[in-house]
């Protein structure tokens, strides 16, 4: 083997340890064509290890993550955990503690695949939200003042810096220029009202886009982004913004690309180590049934591959889950699909030779 990988694998709650290792045996099929190969490592964390030790994400296995070549990572969440811990203590802290600013999502319509928006294909609905994953509401800035009184305040700071905002728009305008579509940014916001945050925000933007003749920009309110999702995605090329409004706005994206089982994203650090996931929930009701779709688990194997410089397995792993969902699949929701959700990472393997 010319290259070696390792993966750090956090395989998560309910059925995300299903997910993930159907993506586990069609990344090493695909390995194995393109003459690299992966050390996978498991790391046990979420609800069951908190449920049991109490603990989230110890110091030690944090610096263990720091030297892996990047995390593969399952749905997280457990209904006997209260909501807010789990987030916080592992996905959170791993998003600032490794500093991947980047929240990287891919909104792709495949062939075979449903949208809710009529006469819409695969051809409008292809673009990427590159959103800020570090800063903003996320940053956990505020408090409470008189607590659990009839006077209580709450206050949640919003914390934008220069620095933060302009390494994720070049970033954005970056993955503009090569992605080679319509080489066109568009960055979402709401400088109407957030007027502090939002006038660095355009000041930042409009000063980066003299340096790319090439990138077409222009701007629109998150409101008006939601919109236009629904009636003319076909619209947008590449999207930046951030935290809540990335927040927001991609899952309304997973929507029209299919749903949250076909959507897959990446948590970006471009100089250190960077994170990848399905983007839907546990599904808890569906563990161990054998039953639920691994599609998303499986491309943010692919997104992975692409990331660590491996494009020619990656696009493979795509071109494979195309395949599979043009000739097998008959519906992405759990026990529909007419294959096992080990079958359904057999036929995706197979497809790659």
């Amino acid at each position: 083997m010319s290259i070696s990988y390792n993966i750090a694998v956090i395989k998560g709650d309910g059925t995300g340890p299903e997910v993930i290792d159907e993506g586990v045996k069609v990344i090493n099929a695909a390995a194995s064509l393109y003459d690299f190969s992966l050390d996978f490592i498991d790391y046990d964390l979420g609800g069951q290890r908190f449920l049991t030790t109490g603990e989230t994400l110890p110091d030690s296995v944090l610096e263990e993550l720091r030297h892996a070549n990047a995390i593969y990572l399952g749905a997280i969440g457990h209904p006997d955990v209260p909501p807010g811990t789990l987030e916080q203590g592992i996905l959170l802290r791993l998003r600032f503690e490794l500093d991947q600013y980047v929240n990287l999502r891919p909104v792709k319509l495949y062939p075979n695949v449903e949208t809710p928006i009529k006469n819409k294909g695969p051809e409008e609905i292809d673009f990427l939200v590159v959103r800020e994953n570090t800063e903003g509401f996320y940053a956990g800035s505020g408090g409470y003042f008189k607590k659990g009184t009839a006077d209580e305040v709450a206050i949640q700071e919003s914390i934008n810096t220069r620095k933060g905002i302009e390494r994720l728009l070049r970033y954005a305008f970056e993955m503009t220029r090569s992605r080679g579509k319509r080489k066109k940014l568009t960055l979402c916001g709401k400088t109407n009202v957030l007027t502090y945050a939002w006038g660095l925000w355009m000041r930042t933007f409009e000063e980066i886009a003299n340096e790319y003749p090439d990138v077409h920009t222009d701007y629109a309110h998150v409101d008006a982004i939601c919109m236009w999702f629904v009636k003319n995605p076909e619209w947008f090329d590449v999207i930046a913004t951030d935290n809540m409004f990335g927040d927001i706005i991609t899952d309304l994206g997973a929507m029209i690309q299919g749903g949250m089982g076909i959507a897959a994203g990446g948590n970006i650090n471009p100089a250190g180590v960077s994170m990848f996931e399905p983007i839907g929930g546990s599904a808890p009701k569906y563990t161990g049934k054998n039953v639920i779709n691994p599609l998303a688990g499986i491309l943010a194997g692919s997104l992975m591959l692409e990331t660590l410089g491996q494009k020619a397995a990656a696009k493979s792993i795509e071109d494979s889950v195309v395949k599979t969902l043009s000739n097998n699949i008959k519906s992405l929701e759990a026990g529909k699909m007419g294959y096992s959700t080990s079958e359904v990472g057999d036929l995706v393997a197979k497809y790659l030779s």
